[in-house]
């Protein structure tokens, strides 16, 4: 038996190791899950006699280095920041290593380790990054095989919620880590190219200046800019593009309505608030608007920020946000951790919701002196609360090159992306398979 060991059974584990183990006695695979919680993975495997899951603190060292020891591959679907450890065990005991996050600087490092052991260490094969990657590569590599110039490429990715399952007047639900959209875009800058300038966008202007989006059947959303767009300039060979820019989709009119919060410093996780766990929800929206004697809250926030647009006012009423029964019951907390709360119950997904994943690409090229326009897209719609099409867009590319690898498909060593021919082209052909298909059109 080969014996594949998956570190973490979130949500996005669902599609892949029901792909394992749908492969699993034919392939001769044994799967080990570990996690400190693994009551999904409990109930994904049910009675499968070629998988096990072992509870796991990541921190126990004696136990993670035995699981990993004695693995064949392993896969981390751990947070980011936690891949380095399990690398560095890797590198120790030769092991193949798949994630879905990108390619830290301390995970780069490791390159010349595991290419003189032969080891492969593939990451961002997720959605964003992975399917991105992929499917833009893909294209880009047959445009340039037909002699086209390319001078514009911009990729959109967006975790939303099914149409049907739409109920809020924000279109919007976390599918993913809550706390990752609290706190998206704050760092750096985001940096992009437009029309061969680069251009520069700051936190506080990141969700006031944002592109539309029209996907056929589906609608109207909008984009805002990603943090560093200037670096694929290299990585997918786009040496004399002239508009480079990567966004995350909402549906219109989200941006303008969560940048009340980014205003008002509601997303800041920077410090934290005292008194925090007997605040109501209302102290904490108060906490931000000045004093007056007469004025409500509500009144008060209006005018702070001049708030006329009554759908973004309705947006917000629709919140918890003036509810002075609620209490926030969370010590010490950051205003970001705070808003998560406040808007986890009317965002969370319901049993019978369903998510969706929109994911964008345009192209613009020359070729035999004449302008193109290609545009791709592709719509994923979840099956079930388990069975997302975030699970899917993210635990099937990750399933798919941790088997081809096992198989002496993947060769090459080292600390890499999905960008090669040989890795992207038999993965994308076998996810038409699950129902992942980009649709392009062209536009002359």
């Amino acid at each position: 038996m080969r014996r594949i060991l998956i570190i973490g059974s979130g949500k996005s584990t669902s599609y892949l190791l029901k792909y394992l183990l749908d492969k699993a006695s034919l392939e001769s695979l044994f799967i080990t899950v570990a996690d400190i919680h693994i009551e999904q993975a409990v109930q994904l495997i049910g009675n499968n006699p070629n998988a096990e899951a072992i509870q796991l603190d990541i921190s126990n060292d004696a136990l993670r280095t035995n699981l990993i020891k004695n693995a064949d591959i392993v896969v981390s679907m751990l947070p980011a920041h936690l891949h380095i450890e399990i690398a560095k065990d890797c590198i120790r005991f030769e092991k193949h290593l798949v994630t879905a996050s990108y390619v830290s600087a301390e995970m780069q490092l490791l390159d010349e380790d595991a290419k003189a052991k032969g080891l492969i260490f593939l990451n961002e094969i997720g959605v964003d990054p992975g399917l991105d990657h992929m499917s833009a590569m893909q294209i880009l590599d047959r445009l340039r095989s037909e002699g086209a110039e390319i001078n514009t490429f911009e990729s959109y990715t967006g975790g939303l919620i099914a149409p049907e399952s739409d109920d809020n007047l924000w279109h919007y639900k976390f599918t993913w880590n809550p706390r990752n959209v609290v706190l998206a875009g704050q760092g750096a800058a985001a940096k992009f190219l437009d029309e061969g300038s680069i251009k520069y966008m700051a936190y506080n202007q990141l969700f006031k200046q944002t592109k539309p989006l029209q996907i056929d059947n589906f609608g109207d959303f909008e984009v805002y800019a990603n943090r560093d767009s200037l670096k694929y300039k290299a990585i997918y060979g786009l040496k004399n593009i002239k508009t480079l820019y990567r966004g995350t989709i909402r549906r219109a009119g989200f941006c303008k309505a969560w940048d009340v919060f980014v205003s008002l410093g509601m997303t800041d996780d920077s410090y934290t608030i005292e008194d925090s766990e007997h605040m109501s929800y209302r102290d904490f929206t108060n906490a931000y608007l000045p004093y007056h004697n007469t004025n409500t809250i509500e009144e008060k926030l209006r005018h702070q920020l001049k708030i006329n647009d009554e759908n973004l006012w309705n947006k917000l009423l629709e919140l918890d946000l003036f509810n002075a029964n609620k209490r926030v019951k969370l010590k010490n907390a950051t205003p970001a951790q705070i808003l998560q709360k406040i808007l986890s119950e009317p965002w969370s997904l319901s049993q019978y919701d369903k998510d969706m994943v929109v994911m964008y690409h345009k192209f613009g090229y020359k070729r035999h002196d004449t302008s193109h326009q290609t545009n791709a897209s592709m719509v994923i719609l979840g099956e079930t609360q388990t069975f997302t099409a975030m699970a899917k867009t993210v635990g099937l590319p990750v399933a798919i090159a941790t088997l081809a690898i096992l198989n002496g498909k993947i060769t090459s060593p080292g600390v890499q992306i999905p960008i090669a021919k040989n890795i992207y082209q038999p993965i994308l052909e076998e996810l038409q398979q699950y129902g992942i298909i980009f649709q392009e059109k062209e536009i002359f």
